[in-house]
């Protein structure tokens, strides 16, 4: 496998509940540059570990502040339902609604190890919960209305942009 490949759907890495991280230290600091790193060259607004082979309880996220990481997230509370579209970096040219609630709060440590509450509404929120969902062993195809599912060209993104 390439250095900055993703895993594919259909690989059961994607599929498994990543493991607790039993401690911040200077490998889950690498890990988080290689993160940052794969995340920013595939133009993804998240990128959880199990989406580069790594069933750990991580992700990094940049939704335009910059790029931030969660470790051991978890949502703990959550208010309000949307529907919007989402992808996936391991799903590349699928798309569908999605709903998902439009608050969250989620717990868990900072990229600089440190115990954070984070109260995300919007894009935000939808991030969290889609990289949460990786981490758990769920793809957004499994809440998606499947009606709504459809696939994209390259040239109908180009054509958003």
């Amino acid at each position: 496998m390439a250095e900055n490949e993703i895993i594919s759907y259909g690989n059961e890495v994607l599929r498994r509940k990543a493991e607790e991280v039993a401690e911040f230290d200077d490998e889950v600091r690498n890990l988080l540059s290689h993160m940052y790193e794969v995340m920013a060259e595939n133009k993804g607004l998240g990128l959880a570990a199990p989406q580069i082979g790594i069933s750990k309880r991580i992700f990094v996220y940049d939704i335009g502040e910059g790029p931030h990481a969660l470790i051991n997230p978890e949502i703990v509370g959550s208010k309000g339902e949307i529907s919007s579209v989402e992808g996936c970096l391991s799903i590349p040219g699928l798309q569908g609604e999605v709903p998902r609630a439009q608050r969250v709060i989620v717990t868990g440590l900072n990229e600089e190890g440190k115990r954070v509450k984070i109260k995300a509404d919007g894009l935000m929120a939808r991030v969290f919960q889609h990289e949460i969902d990786h981490l758990n062993g769920t793809m957004f195809v499994d809440r998606a209305d499947p009606d709504t599912l459809e696939i994209i060209s390259q040239s109908d993104e180009e054509e958003e942009d």
